[in-house]
This record gives structure tokens, sequence and C-alpha cells, in this order.
């Protein structure tokens, strides 16, 4: 449906939407530069390996993001309806969801147990996301404004449950990332207490695994600042410049998330192997950690 007004009450609603544009022209562009700028890592470390689970979780995320928020900066110009767009986020957070548990598996020395219940949890999580979203895209209506001649494609929801529902997919999400995050954090200070530093060269597992808790504290604190969006202080904030200013931002950390932490987080890997491979006259290696789908660290092909 088409509403056309020239109604000076519209007007916050015109500053809003521009405002907001400009943020999302922001993230795309934060997006598109990390590519270019690990695209020689991604040739060396990505294209020119064996393929592998890593492999196409990698391409998937980095090459959905893309695409995706190019057509975030389109709509912001273009009305176009964004409902089959709701469900980039479930997939990608699914995707890198299986990332961090590939890593976290390798942390706990491929622990059976582990497995097994990282895998319920990150599928409780994900099927929870992928039905709250379903049933907030089923009281979707959107209605094309055309506002003192400039359009705009809004969401009106037919059941304000509903729009609750949809913010609230943010939680399971939440919920598994502090959940790895935690677990992270546990084996780092157990190996911590457990195993002196190696004289020479440092501990190899302690350096790899210094860059996933870092990468996880990224994943945990980008949910957080979603979730603080949810707080009835910032969503009907009387201050309009800050409210912009949150939202806004929160436009900017949420492809990081989504489409730069994760791809680096498997080039970070590889490239450390990659290094060990190249320095290793002696053998020296990751013996001691499995980061691959294989049993075999010998390449660095699994990563």
């Amino acid at each position: 449906m088409t509403i056309i007004s020239d109604d000076p009450l519209w007007w916050p609603i015109i500053n809003w939407e521009r405002g907001m544009s400009y943020f999302i022209v922001a993230s795309s562009t934060a997006v598109v530069y990390d590519w270019v700028l690990t695209f020689t890592q991604e040739f060396e470390l990505v294209w020119r390996q064996h393929w592998s689970l890593m492999t196409v979780l990698y391409i998937s995320v980095r090459y959905v993001g893309i695409p995706f928020y190019v057509g975030g900066v389109l709509s912001s110009i273009v009305p176009v309806s964004m409902t089959d767009a709701s469900w980039i986020p479930v997939i990608i957070n699914a995707m890198l969801g299986v990332i961090m548990m590939t890593r976290i598996h390798a942390m706990y020395q491929r622990s059976q147990k582990m497995l097994n219940f990282l895998v319920v949890l990150l599928l409780a999580c994900t099927v929870a996301t992928g039905v709250m979203t379903a049933i907030g895209n089923n009281h979707v209506l959107w209605e094309v404004l055309i506002i003192s001649g400039i359009s705009q494609c809004f969401d009106q929801y037919t059941n304000p449950a509903a729009m609750l529902l949809t913010h609230e997919t943010l939680v399971p999400t939440l919920i598994w990332e502090i959940l790895a995050l935690c677990l992270a954090l546990w084996i780092v200070i157990k190996h911590f207490c457990e195993v002196r530093p190696m004289p020479t060269g440092g501990d190899p597992f302690m350096v790899l695994i210094k860059g996933h808790v870092l990468d996880f504290v990224g994943f945990a604190a980008v949910s957080c600042f979603n979730i603080g969006s949810l707080s009835p202080t910032i969503m009907y904030s009387s201050s309009a410049a800050s409210n912009m200013i949150y939202f806004g931002i929160l436009q900017i950390v949420q492809p990081i998330q989504m489409f730069v932490l994760g791809p680096r987080l498997i080039l970070g890997i590889r490239e450390y192997h990659a290094k060990l491979v190249a320095s290793s006259d002696e053998g020296t290696g990751m013996s001691t950690i499995a980061f691959q789908e294989r049993g075999q660290v010998s390449t660095g092909d699994g990563v």
C-alpha cells in the first residue's frame, strides 16, 4: 500500500531515516573495506587451499555479507521490502555459531561430550531464533510512504506483540555467545594455571586461544549492545539525537560482528598455522591442539 502525504508531522521520520542511511553507508563501507584489506590473505589461505567446512563457511559469511549490505544501501534510496532479508541475520548467526563451535571443540581437545553439548545448544538457539523470526514476519505489512516527495518503505506490525517478539530474536543469540565466551575463558584460565609458558617461542596453544577469546569477547559485546536496544529508555528516548547515535552505532557494529569477526577468526588461525609450518624445521607444531575438521594437523587445510 502506498501513502502520500505532505504533513509536517512526518518530517522527524524523514530526518531519522536520512540520518540512519548515513550509518548504513558507513557500515557497508566498513564491510567492503575489510574484504579489500584481507583479500590477499583470503586468496592465499582460503582459495588456494583444499576445501573444507571452514572454507565453505568463510565464503558463505563473507560473500553473503557484501551483497546484503549493498542491498541495505539501495533500500535506503529505493523503497524495497526487506522481509526476506530478515532471515539473513538468522542464517549468518547460525554459520558463525558453527565456526565458534568448531573452535571451542578444538579448545577442549575434541571432547565428544563438549561437542554434543555445543550442538544441542546451538541448534536450540538457532531454532528459537528462526521460529521467533517467522512469527514476527507473519504480522508485518510493508507500506510505501511518499512524504514531501521522498519515498520510504516502512514495516507496520498488525500485532504489537509480534514487533516485540521480532526484537527479542536477539536473546537466543546472546545466550549462545555469552556461553561460548565463558567456555573459551574457562579453558584459557585452566590452561594458564596448569601449563607453564614454553621458554622459547611461546605456547602455541595460548597464542591461538588469546585470539579466540578476543573474537568471542567481540561477539558477546556486540550482542549486549543489541540487547541494550530493547531497553524502553533507549527505544522511546525523548532525545532523537542520542537515539539516532545509539542505533546508528548499532548499524555499524552489527555487520562487523556478522561479516568481519567470523571470517577474520578463520583467517587468523590459518595464517598462524601457515607461519608455524613455514618456520618449523624441527617439527614444532600444534600437535596438542587440532584445529581441523579431520584428525591430522599436517597442512592446516581443514582450519
